[in-house]
């Protein structure tokens, strides 16, 4: 019987530990109440189809994580990885060769008039690859405020740079990973995301947008009259008028998308590539209103914790947010898009986390 009574009292002091480990250890988010959408899930434009199932699968040297792509007027193809490097293929080439080191975490990337290669670096801020493959760091604060999160950057037709930092709170150095970054930050909820304007005239910069959820990919259209800008943790993209009679005024153009968009890419024919890196979780919509539950949920063990999940899917819209292609893969052969580009007769789709780049025939794709 004591025995009975002694085991009594340590499942009370067990169950008693667990309580206030789920009520009062310390975790670095703060979460924030919202209102999330309600998921359409796959129907509609966004009926399920496996037309990314089939790509050819290009050599990334050893590494992965192919993030952002963008490629030459001589054909090359430039890709960012994991491992910090951005990595080339030679036209015509089914294997990329490292090409040169950040240092850092590159993401997002763009091409200028003159050649040289703008970078995204999320544990860096602004870089620059000159036309010899000379590696500058540009900027690293904007308004006073650290870059803590480069992620995505374009570069328009007057030669001006817009970068999006996408958490000014979670920054992905420090965590250690851009990964594990965002997911702090999707989970908090508390818009730290902005876009800034970077002129290499002037070395100047200032930011235009704020308030954003996680702050993600940036392009422009052809003539630089607007930007696109995805807003990962609401589920939509906005626009923002940098010329006209509407210049400096923004709106939603798409929202309640199925997945987390990612990168946002210009391709042809008025089209814009954005990548959706994962499905939608339940988890988080049904918990926007409960921070209190977020944080407890933020306390499990990372594994347990709300996660991407592996689900190939791009989408093209135009300037106005209809849709007009949305290619997927359910099985996630190809997972965690981030986007894609278009380059001559194909469609190079980028990933957070494949080992390959993606390559698909535009004539397959009916594009």
């Amino acid at each position: 019987m004591a025995h009975m009574k002694i085991l009594g009292k340590l499942i009370t002091v067990m169950v008693m530990a667990v309580i206030l480990y789920f009520a009062f250890w310390p975790v670095a988010v703060e979460p924030i109440a919202w209102q999330a959408p309600e998921d359409p899930g796959y129907q509609g434009a966004f009926a399920p189809n496996d037309k990314l199932a089939n790509f050819t699968a290009l050599n990334t040297a050893g590494q992965h994580g192919p993030e952002g792509v963008v490629v030459d007027q001589q054909g090359y193809v430039y890709a960012t990885t994991h491992e910090g490097w951005v990595i080339r293929w030679a036209p015509g080439a089914e294997k990329a060769e490292p090409w040169v080191e950040t240092g850092g975490r590159p993401l997002g990337l763009d091409l200028d008039k003159e050649g040289n290669l703008w970078v995204a670096d999320a544990f860096i801020g602004l870089l620059k690859i000159d036309t010899q493959g000379k590696l500058h760091t540009v900027l690293t604060e904007a308004d006073g405020v650290p870059i803590l999160y480069a992620d995505d950057l374009v570069v328009t037709p007057n030669g001006k740079v817009y970068l999006s930092d996408a958490s000014t709170k979670f920054s992905a150095k420090a965590v250690g990973s851009t990964y594990h970054a965002s997911l702090l930050d999707i989970m908090e909820h508390g818009l730290y995301g902005r876009i800034i304007e970077f002129d290499p005239n002037t070395n100047q910069s200032k930011v235009i947008m704020t308030n954003l959820s996680f702050a993600n990919g940036v392009t422009a259209d052809v003539e630089g009259n607007y930007l696109l800008v995805n807003e990962t943790g609401e589920y939509r993209v906005w626009k923002y008028w940098l010329a006209g009679e509407r210049q400096g005024e923004s709106e939603v153009v798409i929202d309640n998308l199925p997945g987390f968009p990612d990168n946002i890419v210009r391709g042809e024919e008025g089209r814009f590539w954005l990548g959706l890196v994962s499905p939608r979780l339940p988890i988080l919509d049904n918990l926007a209103g409960k921070p209190g539950v977020r944080k407890a949920v933020q306390r499990l063990p990372g594994f347990l914790r709300p996660g991407a999940k592996n689900y190939g899917h791009i989408v093209a819209i135009d300037g106005d947010g209809n849709v007009l292609h949305s290619l997927q893969d359910p099985a996630g052969a190809y997972p965690q898009t981030t986007g894609a580009i278009e380059a001559g007769e194909y469609l190079y789709v980028s990933s957070l986390t494949a080992p390959v780049l993606a390559r698909l025939d535009k004539a397959e794709l009916d594009l």
